[in-house]
């Protein structure tokens, strides 16, 4: 696969993801978040996997790994503080954060 390939399949999972974050948010919560700012979360998680050890862990007897979701949507409220993003509570990014993993998971089955 071309590097030009790669992008562009990078850039469909990022949409796919996003629309999915989209649909999985409750109702009350959709028009809180716009695709943009969504976009900018999927970067942000993106980030914070690859830089917190958490890919690293060691999975368990089942094959799973503890991710502490308040942790991460603390993480990303901070962050979105810290980028002039917006004030984004930990509740409603625990949503987005769930969404992205439900998105993950669906890929599996």
């Amino acid at each position: 696969m071309t590097l030009d390939e790669e992008l562009l399949q990078e850039a469909e999972d990022d949409r796919l993801t996003v629309e999915y974050i989209q649909n999985y948010l409750p109702q009350e919560l959709k028009e809180r978040f716009t695709e943009e700012e969504l976009y900018y979360f999927l970067d942000v998680l993106v980030d914070y996997y690859t830089t917190s050890g958490i890919l690293d862990a060691t999975p368990d007897k089942d094959g799973y790994i503890d991710i502490d979701i308040e942790a991460i949507a603390e993480h990303l409220s901070r962050q979105a503080k810290r980028d002039k993003m917006g004030d984004f509570t930990p509740e409603e990014l625990r949503w987005v954060v769930e969404g992205e993993m439900e998105y993950g998971e669906s890929l599996d089955e």
